[in-house]
């Protein structure tokens, strides 16, 4: 089908795609989705058929199905997408730990070695790959409302003692860029990690949150004294630092805030009224 217009599928309209959605339309594209923000319901498989046909690029934020490790877009939708110009936001936790080592896109993931086999993340990102997608490799996002300085606001900060451990991140406003340099350069197939250009401690974000907002440290806790959720003990047991080169090289993408101290500082108001915390997500 010829395209006169760019017109955008979004499936899983949330909080990074939605501000794709909106820069995308501000470009002069049309953009459907699906989400509870959407203009479609993913359970509709006609309508979504038909925009499938319609679009001449695909974009997926949803993560696999926690129960079955399934992809639902790909479950539901995936031979309507052969031949498409296709985009997934996936996550850097498809490198398992690597114990602090540096990782770049030629870095095996845990699907491709075997170790981890059931993690579901891993397999979509591979099974997209395979379709031709421009896979988005994101660390811990943070942006508006979702950031150490909202849950230093809500109390619910935390300071944990693990030498060594550090993690990469990356401003939303950051992986929107990324994204859409990838959306209208025609981008070659295959991942592209985007995050900042310096992966540190969660313990150095939540300190300069603290002194944004003047207010004392949070104590120093052990893994075990901290109680965490099996969720968060599990992002605990990661450590690695992303490189950002090929998106650098390839997109000509560049971070607008190449390090927390900027995404933080960018997002700080004193004024600003406490709200409900958020983690860093690893995925969109």
């Amino acid at each position: 089908m010829k395209h006169l217009m760019p017109h955008l599928l979004i499936f899983g309209l949330g909080y990074t795609a939605g501000r794709v959605a909106d820069e995308m339309r501000a470009q002069g594209w049309q953009v459907d989705a699906t989400g509870r923000a959407g203009n479609l319901d993913f359970a509709d498989g006609a309508a979504v058929r038909a925009a499938i046909d319609a679009a001449s690029h695909i974009l997926s934020s949803v993560p696999p199905n926690r129960a079955s490790g399934d992809d639902p877009v790909l479950a539901a939708y995936g031979e309507a997408l052969e031949d498409k110009a296709l985009f997934y936001l996936s996550s850097t936790g498809v490198y398992g730990d690597q114990q602090g080592a540096w990782v770049d896109e030629a870095t095996p993931t845990i699907a491709e070695t075997g170790a981890g086999r059931r993690q579901p993340r891993a397999e979509a990102d591979l099974a997209w790959l395979r379709l031709g997608a421009r896979a988005f490799r994101l660390p811990g996002i943070y942006g508006p409302g979702r950031s150490a300085l909202d849950r230093v606001r809500a109390g619910q900060a935390r300071r944990i003692d693990l030498p060594g451990q550090v993690f990469s991140r990356v401003h939303v406003d950051d992986i929107v860029s990324g994204v859409v340099a990838a959306l209208t350069q025609d981008a070659p197939p295959g991942a592209y990690n985007l995050g900042d250009d310096c992966p540190c401690s969660g313990n150095q974000v939540t300190e300069h949150a603290c002194r944004l907002l003047g207010v004392a440290l949070p104590p120093l806790e052990s893994l075990e004294e901290a109680n965490l959720s099996e969720m968060a003990r599990g992002f605990y047991a990661e450590n690695r630092r992303v490189a950002n080169g090929k998106a650098k090289r390839v997109l000509g993408w560049q971070p607008r805030y190449p390090t927390y101290v900027e995404g933080l500082e960018s997002l700080f108001s004193p004024q600003a009224p406490a709200g409900a915390s958020a983690p860093l997500a690893s995925a969109p």
